[in-house]
């Protein structure tokens, strides 16, 4: 790992043993874009790589030289408005009302390690071996605004984080207007962009397709990263797959609006965005302030998306998350939403937690309802204290029953939102997000808490902590139920209601510090309706994430293939839940519910006391597994094998590997039973080829033995999934069925 200037050259080398970041100063002093790939050997000139030619129509940055067009040359931020024409990576409206920037180099520095983003999520070094950081400080003469581009460069991987930094050194107030965090001009556009999305209850669905001359993007104006996109990308050669070939993922470390852009121009250059969305963000810099973009990442491969994946899990899993919990397996759990929704009292969810607790589950949590008059959606938001006629000790006096029991206990909270029928909006009706004189948008019933005042999160945190600190709460979960509308603080000057949004997101990152900080040992979940803000952001404070509100297995496969992109496993919160399912009716096996929820976080969501005895003892045998394989299931080398967005998606599997190559777990799902099919092999991934397996399934067929077969046929020749119909099985075959699904354990 090295960061290497050439000062005769004016370039900079970043290198590792897998990639290569090398870019120059240009004649016009702008810093430009050379190479970013796998890793080139480092030599001291690489001025061959920077192409200048004429071009009809092109305009010049220099009188009389027609070779220096910026619309030509791939820059590293690039501005609108002096010869390029391309969107900017940056906008600022100066006091004469122009938007002309020419941020020309002036120094740089390299540090070890990584230094701190002020009030934001990034990711961190423990050592100063592990990175190094180069940071590169362009001014702007005309205005004084001073500009620092910041690159670090992790060791042992293809991973670079970047984010901008502005101060305003002159004498007058600007108004950024656009601030990205990344801009890369890539020199062709042969790549697919691929994007995840969808909606509440489907989230993250992989979507693919050809770049094209223009624009194509993806971003959030809701006020948070949204269930219908999220804020990571990739592109990836045409022929790349899962395993072979050259992808580049790009993560925004932000819970706020943001774009995700791709423009490729007529003469095929690609130029990536990615930060704060510009619409609607406008941040007026005084003299002397300054302001910090949040962090994105990008990571390269030639290896195929798996390889890219298993980067970003290794990074967020260990230098993204932080805390007590980031290398400890979860408890299992049950939450009575499901079970109960707002309808119970103290009995009822002690004969819940009584059931769960025989069945092996460590941790009872209590969701929505438990608080105020908070008997429905349309009351007692905001009014953090307990209902008494539910809870007649409050939640110190379940959660010591719950202790009591011998398991943890964990509580819900919605603290960015309020009901009018609260008392804590009857008493700061100002507090909410609303624009005067215009009338105000509702959702769920409830209105959006105004986290740019210090005040508002300090009464939030005051009440919170109340109660954790009294309570023996082990577990939070962080739900937020509404998108921003009428995004207006009444605490701001009319000059500043641009910066709402932002401001917004950096007081939920404040209580979530300071929250985390007062009650390090407490497990935080976020939740957004499940998934309308799974992002890196969040993960920095909670170290998993409800994935989504759908808790049916089958529309599972889809949502945690596709988080599983950028998420490492540990992130994905996932539950056992009713059949038939509360979201779509449909009735599935017990045993592919779990198969689903065991890659993840793992928990139940329903009334146990309902199940039949076998159900009860099934869910023991999914509970005792678990717990012996969830170090594994959790923290291991995680592997995409086939996937549902493919073909006719009916068959989808992964696996995870352990560190030492000794262990391993295959999922396998089918969605709907054929007749007379095909014999059918699953090639495996990540073994060594030289050791025996011994193969054995879980499930019905529990404790079968498959045999004992070398890494190299599991993976080259296949593992037999073939199963046929019920009718025709003779012993140790598979029966076949709808949604049906096995575990295969590899020791």
């Amino acid at each position: 790992m090295s960061i290497v200037f050439n000062e005769k050259n004016q370039t900079f080398h970043l290198f590792n043993s897998k990639i290569s970041y090398i870019m120059g100063v240009l004649p016009n002093g702008h810093m430009g874009q050379l190479y970013f790939g796998k890793r080139v050997h480092q030599k001291e000139d690489y001025s061959y790589l920077l192409e200048m030619v004429p071009r009809s129509m092109g305009s010049y940055v220099f009188e009389g030289r027609r070779t220096l067009s910026l619309e030509h040359v791939k820059q590293e931020y690039g501005v609108y408005g002096s010869s390029d024409y391309r969107f900017p990576a940056v906008e600022i409206l100066q006091e004469n009302g122009s938007r002309i920037s020419d941020f020309c180099y002036k120094s740089h520095v390299v540090t070890a390690g990584k230094p701190k983003l002020p009030g934001l999520p990034a990711t961190y070094t423990e050592r100063d071996e592990e990175a190094e950081t180069l940071i590169l400080t362009l001014e702007d003469n005309v205005t004084g605004i001073e500009l620092q581009l910041l690159y670090t460069l992790f060791a042992g991987d293809g991973v670079i984080a970047r984010s901008a930094r502005f101060r305003n050194r002159g004498g007058c107030a600007v108004h950024l207007l656009k601030a990205m965090s990344l801009c890369l001009d890539l020199p062709d556009c042969e790549y697919d962009w691929v994007q995840f999305s969808g909606a509440w209850a489907r989230e993250r669905h992989v979507k693919v397709r050809k770049l094209e001359k223009g624009i194509q993007s993806v971003g959030s104006m809701r006020g948070h990263s949204s269930h219908e996109h999220n804020p990571f990308v990739i592109l990836k050669r045409p022929t790349a797959d899962e395993f072979q070939g050259e992808a580049i993922g790009f993560s925004l470390v932000y819970s706020g609006n943001f774009l995700a852009q791709a423009e490729v121009d007529t003469h095929d250059t690609t130029r990536v965005l990615l930060g704060i969305h510009p619409e609607s963000f406008d941040w007026k810099l005084e003299p002397g302030e300054e302001f910090q973009t949040p962090e994105a990442v990008m990571v390269y491969t030639d290896r195929g998306m798996n390889d890219m994946s298993q980067i970003f899990h290794r990074l967020y899993q260990k230098r993204l998350a932080r805390g007590y919990w980031r290398d400890r397996v979860r408890p299992i759990l049950i939450n009575n939403w499901e079970a109960t929704y707002m309808d119970f009292d103290e009995e009822k969810l002690l004969r819940i937690a009584e059931t769960a607790k025989e069945c092996g589950i460590e941790l009872f949590v209590l969701d929505d309802g438990w608080f105020g008059a908070r008997r429905d959606d349309t009351a007692g938001l905001g009014d953090w204290k307990a209902n008494t006629e539910l809870l007649p000790n409050g939640i110190a006096g379940l959660a010591q029953k719950i202790e009591d029991m011998g398991m943890k206990f964990g509580l819900w909270f919605e603290p960015e939102m309020v009901n009018k029928n609260s008392d804590l909006y009857r008493e700061h009706p100002e507090w909410i997000l609303a624009v005067p004189g215009r009338s105000q948008s509702q959702g769920r019933y409830q209105h959006v808490l105004d986290f740019s005042r210090k005040e508002v999160v300090d009464y939030i945190y005051e009440n919170m902590a109340e109660i954790l600190g009294k309570g023996k709460v082990s577990y939070v979960k962080w739900d937020m139920n509404r998108s921003i509308t009428e995004c207006y603080s009444g605490a701001l000057p009319a000059d500043r209601q641009g910066e709402v949004f932002h401001r917004y997101i950096l007081g939920v990152y404040d209580l979530y510090e300071r929250l985390t900080s007062a009650f390090p040992e407490v497990l935080f979940e976020s939740c957004a309706s499940g998934g309308a803000r799974f992002d890196p952001g969040l993960l920095y404070y909670a170290p998993q994430g409800w994935t989504s509100d759908d808790t049916d297995a089958v529309e599972r496969l889809k949502i945690q293939y596709g988080t599983s992109y950028c998420y490492p496993i540990s992130s994905i919160g996932a539950h056992v839940s009713a059949s038939p399912n509360h979201q779509v009716m449909r009735e599935t096996p017990l045993s592919t519910r779990a198969n689903v929820a065991c890659f993840g976080t793992f928990g139940y969501e329903l009334d146990l006391n309902r199940l039949s005895a076998w159900e009860q003892e099934e869910v023991k045998r999914q509970v005792e597994f678990m717990k012996k394989y969830r170090e594994l299931l959790q923290f291991g080398t995680f592997y995409r094998l086939k996937s549902p967005f493919e073909g006719d998606g009916n068959i989808t599997a992964w696996m995870v590997v352990s560190e030492d190559c000794k262990k391993a777990i295959v999922g396998w799902y089918k969605i709907l039973n054929g007749v007379n099919m095909p014999y059918m092999r699953l090639k495996l991934e990540g073994l060594d080829p030289g050791r025996e397996y011994g193969v054995r399934e879980e499930g019905e067929a529990r404790g079968k033995g498959c045999g004992s077969f070398y890494g190299d046929e599991l993976m080259n020749v296949g593992l037999v999934t073939t199963d046929t119909s019920a009718g025709d099985a003779l012993p140790g075959m598979h029966p076949g069925r709808d949604f049906d699904s096995r575990i295969f354990v590899l020791e």
